[in-house]
């Protein structure tokens, strides 16, 4: 018995006997709040602790020798497919011209409808037979061997396709001035596809693998040719001031998609406005930030944020930018890290106690505060020494 009393002398909780108990109606409302708080405040926690949250770290980034993948879906509503080449180049030296793996062109009409959808590249059916370099049409015993066209660098080169009159002229820093006068390329269809596409926008979509350094990608009207490291269009017979190099970009992303990525170009649209009868180069200049997303599973995903400016240049002066719209990269030297956290059981319960044991202790101070104020308010009415 004495070991049982030892106990109930620690008893932090002592009861009072329900007959000394004095309910009020204040009392209630403040139970009735404090409850109201309390499950409000609870059912915040289940979410919290449902869902998972994402922190955010900065470091340094310490990446070498990697690729970067540009995601891109853009809308030419003025320029067709045929004359859309796509190019890259970076600050290592790597260039590329008319790409035309990974990437879709759609052909629309001037209400944006798709007239056809296809792979880049020329691909019309051929027409009578090959005009040999001699002169004459290829016999069924002859062996193929097309005109370069003057820009042969030796007697026994032969140019069988339009791309390569096109890249025998690329490397004699030449340009096409008349291409339908290129046998090649009027049996291959390329001139007659730019008539046939006259007055058609193009959406064109896909990717390009580069460097991850310091470079740019564009779209500009005309096949690139390449002379002394920079950048010339062949722009046919088509005159510069015609080209209207009005955009609107779907799509552009640089890397793969994480949660909760926003990529800032997306829906942008510009509309040359022919106030001067002058086209120009359209530029935006981009700084990726590289980034890592690490979900709830442990799953990393490597991906890029990006910022961006912009700004229009008119094909005025000399030398004249050439037309076409632009993408300037660079990289942040800082990698921003994502990484997805569940709160822990033990960190729920936690909280939990807090919010009940917290809300009790406030409504009971408030509760006593308002309780012992308004009995000692009625002694001193009773006594009468109010007023």
């Amino acid at each position: 018995m004495e070991l049982w009393n030892k106990l109930r002398s620690l008893d932090a909780y002592p009861k009072v006997n329900e007959d000394f108990y004095s309910r009020t109606l204040s009392g209630g409302l403040i139970t009735i709040v404090s409850s109201f708080a309390i499950l409000l405040l609870f059912f915040s926690e289940i979410r919290l602790y449902l869902y998972s949250a994402t922190e955010s770290k900065l470091t340094v980034d310490t990446s070498r020798g990697e690729r970067l993948h540009i995601n891109f879906d853009v809308t030419f509503p003025a320029l067709p497919c045929s004359l859309v080449a796509v190019d890259t180049m970076d600050v290592s030296g790597e260039q590329h011209y008319d790409i035309r793996h990974d990437i879709i062109k759609k052909r629309i009409d001037n209400l944006g409808n798709v007239i056809e959808s296809r792979k880049d590249g020329v691909g019309a059916p051929k027409i009578e037979r090959p005009l040999q370099k001699h002169g004459g049409r290829l016999d069924h015993n002859e062996v193929y061997c097309g005109s370069c066209y003057g820009s042969e660098e030796s007697d026994d080169q032969c140019c069988n396709s339009c791309e390569e009159v096109r890249d025998a002229y690329r490397k004699k820093g030449w340009a096409l001035t008349n291409i339908e006068v290129i046998d090649q390329c009027k049996r291959e269809g390329f001139v007659q596809r730019l008539k046939d596409e006259q007055g058609e926008g193009c959406n064109i979509h896909g990717f390009v693998d580069v460097n991850k350094v310091a470079g740019n990608f564009h779209f500009a009207p005309g096949k690139s040719l390449d002379q002394s490291f920079s950048f010339l269009q062949d722009l046919l017979n088509f005159q510069e001031e015609n080209y209207n190099i009005s955009h609107k970009i779907n799509k552009l992303s640089f890397g793969k998609e994480f949660p909760g990525v926003i990529n800032p170009l997306d829906g942008v649209e510009w509309i040359q406005e022919h106030t001067n009868g002058l086209t120009g180069m359209y530029q935006y200049f981009v700084k990726v930030v590289p980034t890592i997303y690490t979900d709830i599973r442990g799953r990393k995903i490597n991906s890029n944020q990006f910022s961006v400016t912009e700004h229009f240049r008119e094909a005025v002066g000399y030398p004249r930018p050439p037309p076409g719209v632009y993408f300037f990269y660079e990289f942040s030297p800082i990698k921003v890290d994502f990484t997805e956290e569940n709160t822990s059981l033990l960190h729920f319960l936690t909280n939990i106690c807090a919010i009940v044991g917290g809300i009790f202790t406030v409504a009971g101070i408030i509760d006593s505060f308002v309780y012992h104020g308004h009995r000692a308010i009625k002694k001193k009415m009773e006594i009468g020494k109010l007023g």
